[in-house]
């Protein structure tokens, strides 16, 4: 079949097998171009399979030549419908591992239960042993608890009071202004239990108690920040209420395996267009000033990048590692720079429609938000048919 991207809002319901996989390749080609990491060699990604956990199973495996063990949740073909893109990242990233000689296995389920993570436990115990680093990087809007068999649905949604401000339609480019209603005290906790830190520290307890953890070992999980203009939709809003939760959790796990010298830390990191953030009104708007300001001062980085600098200038590559008073590693050191910021805070001012395109990345915004899903690669032929089904 002949692939093109079919967008829903802030959802491509297509991927393309070959664009995928182009750019996969892509981030695997900017690691080995980099000097090599003495870092993890046994790794296990939770959420492994788009953003930032997909670029973080890269850099292990690619600069610290680690085994790579990835859970995610991702459909295959079917009928006339394309895999997720997901799907057709870990079949491109797998095919690359073992050429390399790497082992790269990964488990397709519902990470949030308890069965995925024992079969997850089960795997390590057969192939590795142990694991010396654990990434927790998913994002979903609804989570079932394991042991309650509750559903809990997240929302993106001030705390407190009404809030307006900027937003644009990134497929368009008419920038408009959004309300956004408070939430509810259910909607704050919904969220907290969806995206802080519970399933995080049950899969370290499940691991710990299996004896899968190697002494040492590190566990590492993702949040963000921003600026003040996005602060009440997203740091003071329900999202930052379960990010300030994943945060704590990192302080608890960390008391909890000090007897084996475990870390766990959590990597602030910068914005970056995903589905997720593509979801969040007034967020894109911001990151297309970003892109635009970072891009002139040379400091633009995406996911790839970002891990890979994580990998070899903070977490490894004998380097101690720094955190803020909070114990957070602040990745988005570059974008939260005065210097950055105050130029975003006054094209902020003054964007509208008419202007977009002259003081923002809109076109970038738009590039990055198809490449998720493998559009808009120079070297794939997207007029060429192409078999959606891929096997991992």
């Amino acid at each position: 079949m002949m692939i093109q991207p079919k967008i829903r809002g802030f959802i491509c319901t297509t991927a393309h097998p070959a664009g995928c996989a182009a750019n996969v390749y892509e981030q695997i080609e900017y690691v080995k171009s980099q000097p090599a990491v003495e870092g993890p060699k046994r790794v296990l990604v939770i959420g492994a399979s788009t953003g930032y956990g997909l670029a973080s199973r890269i850099a292990a495996a690619f600069s610290a030549n680690a085994a790579t063990l990835g859970v995610f949740f991702e459909k295959p073909s079917s009928d006339q419908r394309t895999a997720t893109a997901g799907w057709y990242n870990t079949a491109a990233f797998e095919k690359k591992a073992r050429e390399a000689g790497l082992y790269a296995k990964s488990i397709n389920g519902d990470a949030f239960s308890d069965a995925i993570k024992q079969e997850t436990i089960d795997t390590i115990k057969k192939d590795l042993g142990q694991v010396d680093l654990v990434v927790y990087s998913l994002a979903s809007p609804r989570r079932t608890h394991p042991k309650t068999g509750e559903t809990f649905t997240s929302v993106l949604k001030p705390i407190g009071k009404t809030y307006q401000n900027k937003t644009v339609n990134f497929h368009s480019g008419e920038v408009t202004t959004v309300t956004l209603e408070p939430a509810t005290d259910e909607e704050i906790q919904q969220t907290v239990n969806v995206m802080g830190g519970e399933d995080w520290s049950m899969w370290m307890h499940a691991l710990r108690d299996a004896g899968v953890l190697a002494d040492g070992i590190v566990t590492l999980a993702y949040s963000y920040i921003g600026p003040e203009v996005t602060k009440a939709v997203y740091r003071d809003g329900t999202i930052g209420r379960a990010k300030d939760d994943l945060e704590a959790t990192a302080h608890t796990l960390t008391r909890e395996m000090r007897e084996f010298g475990g870390k766990a830390y959590v990597s602030v990191n910068k914005a970056v267009v995903t589905q997720s953030s593509s979801a969040i009104p007034v967020v894109p708007l911001y990151i297309s000033l970003l892109f635009n300001v970072m891009k002139e001062k040379g400091l633009h980085e995406g996911c790839i990048e970002q891990m890979y600098r994580l990998f070899a200038n903070r977490l490894y590559g004998g380097h101690d590692v720094v955190a803020d008073e909070q114990g957070r590693i602040r990745m988005d050191d570059y974008e939260m720079r005065d210097d950055v910021q105050d130029i975003v805070s006054s094209l902020w001012q003054k964007v509208e429609t008419a202007n977009l395109e002259a003081l923002s990345d809109i076109k970038g915004y738009r590039s990055e938000f198809l490449k998720l899903f493998g559009f808009g690669l120079a070297d794939v032929d997207y007029e060429e048919d192409v078999d959606p089904n891929v096997s991992l």
